[in-house]
């Protein structure tokens, strides 16, 4: 075992099916007897058009640096203090207390993949392992250590970044929120749980052979394999066996058919109710908007502009259709507020994306705008959409007054 640093028992990977790093050749050398000038000047251009590569990549990068931070003053118009609200209240009696807060954030995708610290196994001499030569420092095997699953959803990852800009809004007249929890009919007959658990044991070598797994189901093994079963009913298992097999083959028989005409029976189909899956939770709102001044106006048109922008996607490049990728558009934090701070009752909402928008600037039934062009009545609908599911888990860091949950 002193033959090879750091290796402990199990399987041996050679070196000619591990990725080892080629020795250097000092190619000048191999040709200086061939013309050592010739070769300096070609290295000389080289080197320059390698030097100009470089500075045009720190360039790109440069530009990728100034678009990547994503700030209120990439949308013309906004405040630069990025706040927003309507309707703009004149004085403090005019302020109401319960307001829709929709933050816009800069889209950061999921995390997930696995971590792991890699041991390296080499050799630390010349020799051979099982007849294979190998010298001192190949590699002879890699073997993960500490492996762990990373998953940190985007919702997460968004909880501390910082924001576009602030919209705030009255609160909807229909505010609803619909928990669900996919669930979903599951079958599965007494065969097909056999040839699972059949399946299964061959996997964990439980099973020597498919002889083994068709002996099982045969009319012998029947008795010892569903045990408590008559004559006739064995018949039947059989026969459906049978039926199952002439399906492999083109036909078309199913083991119930089978079944009923030989004993007059059916297979339990074993019907349940199985939890699948979760699913992401939808939020439509509705804001009315009825402009009472100019500026109001002029905000209520800042406030449409900055959630259609936010909700575009980015072509990520000033030229034609864009590049090979589209960037993802931004996505909101929204949160109810009562006199400021967090509403008592209402629900929480996670992170959502701006799957939908609509206005109508003719909300009146008519088209009547004041001088400036301002329509006299506008509806907004929004779409929003969770990045993550609701789990149990978000609840058990919730205060005892933190209203009803997600």
């Amino acid at each position: 075992m002193g033959f090879f640093k750091g290796f402990s028992s199990g399987s041996v990977m050679f070196p000619s099916q591990m990725p080892v790093t080629a020795p250097k050749s000092n190619k000048n050398e191999e040709r200086d007897g061939q013309g050592g000038t010739a070769d300096t000047d070609n290295n000389t251009d080289s080197n320059n058009n390698n030097s100009n590569q470089t500075e045009n990549n720190k360039d790109k990068k440069k530009n990728l640096s100034k678009r990547a931070p994503r700030q209120v003053t990439d949308i013309p118009g906004l405040p630069a203090n990025g706040r927003m609200g309507y309707p703009i209240a004149s004085g403090p009696n005019d302020d109401t207390g319960d307001r829709l807060l929709i933050k816009c954030l800069q889209y950061i995708p999921p995390k997930t993949g696995f971590d792991a610290n890699i041991d390296v196994f080499t050799a630390n001499r010349d020799g051979t392992v099982k007849g294979v030569p190998v010298k001192k420092g190949d590699v002879l095997k890699y073997e993960p250590n500490n492996l762990k699953l990373s998953n940190v959803g985007s919702s997460d990852r968004l909880k501390n970044a910082s924001p576009i800009y602030y919209i705030e809004l009255p609160i909807p007249q229909d505010v609803t929120d619909s928990n669900v929890v996919t669930w979903g009919d599951d079958r599965a007959n007494i065969f097909q749980l056999a040839g699972v658990a059949v399946a299964s044991k061959l996997a964990l070598g439980r099973v020597k052979d498919f002889r083994d797994a068709f002996n099982a189901l045969s009319k012998q093994g029947v008795g010892d394999t569903f045990g408590g079963v008559d004559e006739v009913t064995k018949n039947a298992i059989v026969s459906s066996i049978a039926g199952e097999a002439i399906n492999q083959l083109g036909g078309n028989v199913r083991p119930n058919s089978v079944l009923g005409r030989s004993a007059g029976i059916a297979l339990n189909s074993n019907l349940e109710l199985l939890f699948s899956g979760a699913t992401l939770r939808t939020f439509p709102f509705s804001i009315n908007f009825s402009p009472r001044n100019r500026e109001e106006g002029e905000m209520v048109k800042l406030i449409i502009r900055a959630l259609k922008s936010s909700s575009a996607v980015k072509r990520r490049t000033n030229k034609g259709q864009g590049g090979i990728f589209l960037g993802a558009p931004d996505v909101f934090e929204l949160r109810y507020l009562k006199d400021g701070g967090d509403h008592p009752f209402l629900p929480n909402i996670k992170h959502c994306a701006l799957t939908g928008m609509s206005v109508n600037y003719t909300n009146a039934g008519t088209y009547a705008t004041y001088s400036d062009g301002t329509p006299v009545s506008m509806r907004m609908d929004l779409t929003f959409k969770e990045l993550n599911p609701v789990y149990f888990e978000d609840y058990e860091n919730m205060d005892a007054d933190g209203g009803v949950g997600f």
